[in-house]
């Protein structure tokens, strides 16, 4: 469970600097429901910009932002549904746009997940502690960002090898950002650079893990889970049928969802995807690849693995040519003469190279149960390529102009020829298989308990005593609130 202890002491301080700072935090009761925000929170945030450093954006943590950059307001959930033209199936794939979160990219919600609680119990103290956020990239661009807005300094660590662009942003946002060796699948590096900042700084520093901080999970399964909820009923007809969630993995904080989409829908799946060149879940194995943000030659702390059907692996090649099948001029005409609606093709920037896998991985799902037009999949677009111009300009250096042929050969082998290859439907002691790999991680290397692994296998109430924690945490974040006064002085 989320540690709820409130440290008196430390809690004052932080109310103390959030009352000299003007800061208000949303409660996850508001992130679901924007109507519940304030009247005048909303008039303000007309003359703020998406992305500014401005502590009223902790209120855009939602999926229901109004798709602008500057002044917008809030609306229904930001999605949108893949024509068959596009994936060659006739299953309907809808996919949750995460562009339109501050930062572009949805990792502020689940860095929010982990960092509130600390803050509103007082166990983390902005007037004397750094807010470290490990990561492979977007979870410690939202660490940095929300840290920001609620007054905290914060360290930033990523490996080397990660997209120009988020180094760049970081630099500007956060006190101090880290390069650890390697790649995306790099983390272990991560995780012992995090051991020698305890070492060598103490309690000056708290660790904000994202692979181990049940706030993230909670954040997706609360969230993103009601979210995705929405969406199934605003899209279902009397004769659709909602067959399952298909997400690759990072942190598996957002695979979460699908534990509350399970409790709504009992039959539905839960399908993970990893890269080609890094297929841990599928066949324990190891490896470097280039789809930024998952993948990372380990099982999450936080991955219920008991509530996963099905793995798959998807080739790291395979997202980075639909990169450029999406974005090059020459791919999207070819797209638009196969039919492919204008509209559409004219937002595939709203997938980053993540986002092209989770479309992958659906099209693998939807002929691998062979669903048909009734039947609807879900997925999330985490970022966008906003965030990854540098991998386009590098590819377009390494290969060359992208022609028609090109376009051509990448759309009917990637999309229209997307196979079963690499997938397993997974049994009860497949699933015990991937979970028995957190004990190599988790209990060999980074301190959790013998009894806490087996807990999570066998005890049935391990989970859904997270889940009930998200009031007690709202309750929490409306004290601190109240103590402040703010939200009583804007009024």
């Amino acid at each position: 469970m989320i540690d709820l202890t409130v440290r008196e002491e430390q809690r004052e301080r932080a109310v103390q600097r959030a009352r000299e700072r003007g800061i208000i935090i949303p409660t996850f009761a508001q992130m679901k429901d924007p109507s519940r925000i304030p009247a005048w929170i909303k008039n303000r945030l007309r003359e703020i910009g998406l992305w500014d450093l401005n502590s009223l954006n902790l209120f855009r943590i939602t999926w229901k932002n109004e798709p602008v950059a500057y002044g917008g307001g809030f609306g229904g959930v930001n999605y949108i549904e893949l024509p068959p033209s596009l994936t060659g199936v006739p299953a309907r794939i809808l996919a949750l746009v995460g562009k339109w979160f501050p930062t572009g990219a949805h990792k502020v919600g689940a860095s929010f997940g982990c960092l509130v609680p600390r803050l509103v119990t007082g166990q983390f103290d902005p007037t004397r502690q750094k807010a470290v956020w490990p990561s492979t990239g977007n979870y410690c661009r939202g660490g940095a960002y929300d840290s920001a807005l609620l007054a905290c300094e914060s360290i930033a660590i990523l490996p080397e090898g990660m997209s120009r662009e988020r180094f760049e942003w970081l630099s500007r946002i956060s006190g101090e950002v880290i390069a650890t060796p390697g790649c995306e699948s790099n983390v272990k590096e991560i995780f012992d650079k995090c051991w020698e900042l305890i070492r060598t700084r103490g309690d000056q520093i708290m660790i904000f893990n994202q692979f181990d901080e049940f706030g993230n999970y909670l954040w997706h399964y609360e969230v993103t889970g009601h979210a995705m909820e929405e969406v199934l009923e605003q899209e279902l007809g009397p004769q659709d049928s909602y067959r399952g969630v298909v997400l690759t993995t990072g942190s598996a904080g957002t695979i979460g969802c699908g534990d509350y989409l399970k409790k709504v829908f009992p039959t539905s799946k839960v399908a993970a995807s990893e890269a080609l060149q890094c297929p841990t879940l599928l066949i324990n194995g190891f490896g470097g690849h280039r789809i930024e943000g998952i993948g990372d030659k380990h099982v999450p702390w936080i991955h219920n693995v008991k509530n996963t059907d099905l793995v798959m692996a998807i080739d790291d090649e395979a997202c980075m040519s639909l990169v450029r099948l999406f974005n090059e001029p020459a791919g999207r005409a070819y797209l638009v003469q196969q039919g492919v609606p204008e509209e559409l093709v004219a937002q595939l920037d709203l997938l980053g190279i993540s986002s092209i896998a989770n479309v992958l991985s659906c099209i693998k799902f939807a002929k691998w149960y062979e669903l048909g037009e009734h039947d609807l999949v879900l997925t999330v677009w985490t970022d966008s390529m906003e965030l990854y111009q540098s991998r386009i300009r590098e590819l377009r250096e390494e290969r060359g102009e992208y022609t028609e042929r090109d376009a051509a050969a990448d759309y009917h082998r990637y999309l229209l020829g997307c196979s079963l290859d690499y997938m397993e439907e997974l049994g009860y002691w497949d699933r015990k298989r991937i979970h028995n790999l957190k004990y190599y991680t988790w209990v060999e290397q980074q301190g959790k308990t013998y009894e806490e692994i087996q807990a999570q296998w066998y005890d049935p109430d391990y989970w859904t005593r997270i889940h009930r924690q998200v009031e007690e945490i709202d309750a929490l974040i409306e004290e601190f609130n109240e103590r402040t006064g703010l939200l009583r002085e804007g009024q």
